[in-house]
This record gives structure tokens, sequence and C-alpha cells, in this order.
């Protein structure tokens, strides 16, 4: 493994010699910090939250982490809060191994401390003695007097901590602690220098082996296996160095999680695992360039685009194996990951993985299946069933390495099946929508089913399976399926123009206020204007709903320009331009609508006032405009900035927008280069070149990423 990382830091030199005579490495731009700062300006959230209320925005972890790895190393301020990490919070409680920016994740917390500290163990920190960047953080802790880095590998984390005095050293395992309730934890010595153990919270059982070059006096417990019990291991006072310590992770085995130690990592320097994950992220950033004088504008973009890589996370190890929905050992052919955001990442995110990383994406397919196989279905996430557009969209972009035939089946099975991930998908089927119950003064946490937001994505999934079954020759199911995708017309109410719940008897529901918000009353995590535009399949017919293209055109224009009610406080939708929400995903497509009324300037207006004023925003500008989901926010600022957008990303095809760069180059694995320039830095788009012919219509195919080729957007 040395001899592996000595290659990859030689690889790394001439890496950094070319880029330091032709431009900035993509890693320099990448500010892992954005996204951890609170939004607090009413102004900008559109509405004066309650007090000791934090919006939920960004949600984002600033430690280090590999693309899609098993192990994100990154401090911990609170507990219970979306990613561990607040930038306003003045001390740090331990440092975590898992992450993912989702209120969960945050396991196996370790901290260093003075001989003199007690229970409650933190440490005040300060931002100015702070530094993060991809595959690397560190930070002095104040308390207790200790200089802090941390890099890590796939399924390693590597720590170094510098006591200002060398006697009395100790390290804090909090293992009674997590973004979750810990069920369960033990840690044993297994030598001087050697400790192990595990930690179950829910159904996840994540163990781990640590090594130190420092002898361990002293091996204390608290409360064992309790919940808020640590230990504490004391170090010899024989060596006053710098304190080295790597712990491998596996959700298989202590085994294995020293095999994974001792595979990545356990002969190289803190240097050399640091300077290897420098080289991994520049590799994978580095596939898109971009021209640009505006380092706000190149730093949001590479920003955005490493969170895009960080979820979903690796749970094989080093030897294959993993552990299965059943909590059995399995060893496979395929690297085994967790369940993306499919609610959330399968409109952008899971797009540029396909693109960039497609031997990742055919495995985090696999494992996919290999759930559906114990299950008998494809999973879904939170809502909906976008496993769908994600497999479909993957193999139409040339993802050939896992089962599509298997894939299909079990997807069919959740779109037929009342017993499968499909909620109320009887009730789809017969009625052709989804209802709500008659509620007396609904309100914005009223519980429901969220009839019109399941009408309206399923309809979308409907349409993304029909694609794949037409792909595999399956012509009933895909007419069958096709003709399902236009449900999304029966949830339409025609005297109001708006997207509107249904009783079971059919009758619109009433009263019926458009503005109001809700979690899953009608609409999930929104209200009816923040629905009303979504038919990405269908956009044309969603057009003809409205009255045509005047109607539509109209209708979009008071979406973007009512203002928002401040009296409608809901935390997790925020940021409004109109009635239109960065801040969360429902609505995201709605800006490129204008598209489909033949009038893109006006969508380019809403997308770069989005670009430039909702991300990075805030006293530091280091605060989201809404909360990352695991990338979503961030992807979505990726695709809008390079100019080519998956408005229905089961389609192999790309809605071309005005870029937020001169020149945008893609590097795909093939070799060939796709090139977008906008030569007049105009951002009102006249008409699209590509190879120099004029197209009609908006949408370039993705063959272009196969053989290459030049966009040329013409504006002025």
């Amino acid at each position: 493994m040395k001899l592996i990382l000595k290659f990859f830091c030689l690889l790394l030199f001439v890496f950094t010699f070319h880029f330091s005579f032709s431009q900035e490495k993509p890693s320099d731009l990448v500010n892992p910090l954005i996204g951890t700062a609170p939004l607090t300006d009413p102004a900008i959230i559109g509405y004066t939250p309650p007090q000791d209320w934090r919006v939920w925005a960004g949600l984002t972890f600033p430690g280090s982490a590999l693309p899609n790895a098993m192990v994100q190393l990154s401090p911990i301020t609170k507990w219970g809060s979306g990613a561990g990490y607040e930038y306003e919070d003045t001390a740090i409680l331990g440092f975590a191994h898992t992450n993912k920016g989702h209120w969960n994740l945050c396991n196996l917390p370790v901290l260093p401390i003075s001989t003199d500290a007690t229970a409650p163990f933190q440490s005040s920190f300060s931002h100015a003695k702070e530094n993060a960047s991809p595959g690397y953080y560190d930070v002095y802790l104040e308390g207790y007097k200790v200089a802090v880095k941390l890099t890590s590998t796939l399924r390693t984390g590597i720590h170094e901590y510098k006591f200002d005095n060398p006697k009395g050293r100790r390290i804090l395992f909090g293992l009674g602690k997590a973004n979750n309730d810990v069920s369960d934890w033990e840690i044993e010595m297994v030598d001087g220098k050697s400790v192990s153990g595990f930690q179950r919270v829910g159904r996840d059982k994540v163990h781990f082996y640590a090594t130190l070059n420092h002898e361990v006096s002293e091996l204390t417990l608290e409360k064992k296996g309790e919940k808020d019990g640590y230990a504490i291991l004391l170090l010899s006072d024989d060596n006053a160095g710098a304190v080295i310590m790597k712990i491998g992770l596996s959700y298989v085995s202590i085994t294995n999680a020293k095999e994974n130690l001792e595979r990545e990592s356990i002969d190289a320097t803190f240097e050399e695992v640091q300077m290897a994950a420098v080289l991994e992220w520049n590799t994978l950033l580095s596939k898109i360039s971009v021209k640009s004088n505006s380092h706000r504008d190149k730093e949001m973009f590479y920003t955005s685009l490493y969170r895009t890589f960080l979820w979903p996370a690796l749970r094989s190890d080093v030897n294959g194996e993993f552990t299965d929905e059943t909590g059995n050992t399995q060893r496979q052919d395929f690297k085994y990951y967790t369940i993306p955001s499919l609610w959330d990442t399968y409109r952008n995110k899971l797009v540029l993985l396909s693109i960039l990383s497609p031997e990742v994406t055919g495995d985090v397919i696999s494992s996919l299946i290999s759930r559906a196989e114990n299950t008998g279905f494809v999973p879904t996430f939170f809502h909906g069933d976008h496993g769908a557009p994600f497999i479909a969209g993957s193999y139409k972009r040339g993802i050939r390495n896992f089962d599509v035939r298997k894939a299909y089946t079990y997807l069919l099975n959740n779109a037929y099946n009342s017993e499968g991930p499909r909620a109320l998908v009887d009730e789809y089927i017969e009625k052709g929508f989804i209802s709500d119950p008659d509620v007396a003064n609904p309100h914005v946490e009223t519980k429901a089913q969220a009839g019109v937001s399941k009408t309206l994505e399923y309809a979308y999934d409907d349409y993304s399976l029909a694609i794949l079954a037409d792909t595999l020759d399956d012509q009933e199911n895909y007419e069958d399926l096709m003709r399902r995708s236009q449900n999304y017309k029966n949830v339409f109410d025609p005297s109001v123009n708006f997207m509107r719940g249904r009783l079971a008897n059919g009758d619109w529901i009433t009263p019926f206020d458009p503005e109001y918000p809700y979690y899953e009353y009608m609409y999930r995590e929104a209200n009816a204007w923040q629905v009303s535009f979504y038919a990405p399949h269908d956009m044309p017919g969603l057009v003809k709903l409205y009255g045509g293209d005047d109607k539509f055109e109209a209708k979009l224009d008071e979406f973007f320009t009512k203002p928002w009610n401040p009296n409608h406080i809901a935390r997790n939708i925020s940021t409004f331009i109109g009635q239109y929400c960065q801040g969360n995903q429902p609505d995201h497509e709605a800006p490129f609508a204008y598209y489909y009324v033949g009038k893109p300037e006006k969508s380019q207006v809403i997308l770069d006032k989005i670009m430039t004023e909702l991300y990075g925003i805030g006293p530091e500008g280091l605060a989201l405009s809404g909360m990352d989901d695991a990338g979503e926010m961030s992807s979505w600022f990726v695709a809008a900035a390079v100019g080519l957008y998956p408005m229905s990303p089961a389609d192999a095809d790309y809605l071309v927008t005005v870029p937020l760069f001169d020149e945008v180059t893609w590097k795909v694995d093939n070799g060939n280069d796709l090139v977008i320039v906008n030569p007049n830095r105009g951002r009102n788009l006249q008409e699209i070149k590509v190879n120099g012919e004029a197209i009609n219509g908006y949408y370039v195919d993705h063959d272009l990423f196969r053989r290459g080729g030049k966009i040329e957007v013409v504006t002025d």
C-alpha cells in the first residue's frame, strides 16, 4: 500500500507542477465550509424565523472525505444537528467518522483532551485557527491546547494531534454519542498501541480498529455500552512527539476494519494520505474545467461539484464483503453503497454521477438491486419512486455494469404492487390520482397523504419506467406506463389553474389557499404554486393545460413575482423569488419552464439571480439558500452553471442554458472533450450551434459526451 501511495504522491507532484503553470487546481477552489453557516436575514429567508429556530440551510460538513467514501471525518459542534457542525458554534465536541449532512450518522466520535479535562468534554475553538479543504481539516482546540489535523482514505480516518503539554495526554472515545440514539457500544485493548470495538445505531453496527504510534497506559470506561457513555485512552508520557491515530471502519466486522486499515493506510504517513486524497479529488473535479475571471463563481462551482460526490457512501470492505439488507454478510463483484437520497438527487446529482463516475453509478444501482433481491422492491427514499428515473437514465447514458433486466423487473413490482414502497399505489392505479382526507383547519404540520405530490411524482416515475420498458422491448408495459404518465393532469384544476388536492370521491379540496405551505397535506414540503409546474416529461402538455403559451407565461410571471406571505412559516421552505422556493427541491425545475413558451431569456434572468444571489450568502459568504440534501442544492448549481440541465433525468438529453462561465470543458472517460462556449458573453440566448450548425429547439443529446464536440451558445 505504501508503494501505491508513493506513486500517488509522484502523480500529485506532476499534476501540481502542470497546474502551477496553467491554471488553479480544482481542489484549491473548494471551500468545504460553504453551507455550514446559518441563514439569519429575514429579507433573504422570506419571513422572520421563530426564536431559536435555525432555518434548514446548507447543513454541510467541513471535514475530510474522498468521493463516495465510507469515512467522512469531521468535527462535531452540536449533536442532533443536520451535519453535526454549525458555524456559529464555539466549541468542538469531537471528530466523528461518518457524515451525510442529514441528521443521522456522525458515528465514532473521538476527541483529544488534556489531563485535567472533565465531562462534559468539549473545547473552544476559533475559525481563525481552522482550515478545510478536500481530504483535509485542521483546527486548534483552545480549551485543551491541541493542534488537530485530519485526513482520510476510503475506509480509514487519520488523526494527528500535537499537544502543547505532552504530559497526561488522553483521547476520548465518545461511543455513547452519534446523531441518532446509540443502543450499544464496546471498546477493548488489543495490544499496547491498538484498540477495537463497535458502535450500534439503529440497524448499523459500525466496527472499528484503531492503532496509535504511542503506547496506551490505560483504557478507562464510563457507563460501558450505555447512551452518553465513553472511554478514555491515557497515553504514555515516554514519547513527546505528535500523536498519530489511524482508525479503520467496517460495517461487517472488527476483523474487516483491521484489514481495511492495513490495506489502505497502515504504512503511510499523514502527508502521504493527504496528498493521495488531493490527487483523487483533483482527478475527479478536473473532469469539468471552467474559464472565468470571477473567483467567486469558480469557488462556488467547484465547491458544489465537490459536494455532489460525497454521497451515496461506500459500505463494502477491501475484501469485497458487506452487510446486506437482512443483516447477512455478502461478497459480490460490485462495491456496495448506501441508498442515494433519491427524492432529492435524481434531478441532477445522480445524472452528474452517471456522466463523471460511471463505474460508481453501476455499483450504486447494483446495490439497489441487491436490496431488491431481499425485499422484492427497489428502495425509494422519503417520497416518490425515483429509482426509476435514476436507473432508466443511467442505462440510456451508457451505464452497463449492472443487470438492467433484473432492475427492470423489480421496478415493475414497485409500480404495480401495493405491498411495495409506492404508498397508496392501488388508489393511484384505480383512480389516476391519490386523494387526501377532508381536514378541518389544516396547518403546516398536518399529517396526511401528500396526494398531489405523490400523483405528480408517480406520473413522472411511470414515464421513466416506460422509457426503460421501451428500451427493453416490453411494449405492453410501455403503453400502460405511458398512459399512467398522464395522470399528472388529474390533479390540475382548470378553474383555479393549480395542481390541487382531491378528496377520495374526486371532489376538489375546499377551502383552497395556493400560497399556504404544507409538509404532507396535498403537497410535500411545498405549496400549490411550487408544484404546479412539475411535469418534466410532458412540458408541452402542461402548457396546454394552462390554456396555451400566453397564459402559461403569465402564470410563470406571477409565480416569480407574487410576494411570499411572511406569515407562512415552514422550517424547510425558505428563500424565495416570488412564490418560487430555491430553498427546497419540489420546484427546482420551474426556472427552466419559460423555455417551453420560447422565452429562454426569462428563464435566464431567474437562473442568474439564483446562482449569483442565493449561493454563498450571509455575512461570511458561507450560507446556502436551503438544505443541501446530500448534494441536491449543489448539483443544481453545477447543472445551471455549465448550461446543461437534465430537465427529465430519465432521458439522455439536456436543456441548453447560458453557462455562468465563458467556456466549459467536459473531459469524459472516453477521452473526448465536450466544450461549451459563450463567445459574446451575453445572457440572452438567441441560438444554439452544435459543431458549427444551428439546431432546432433547445436540447442536445447525451451522444455529445460520447463523441465530443462543441456547443456554441449565441447570446446578446
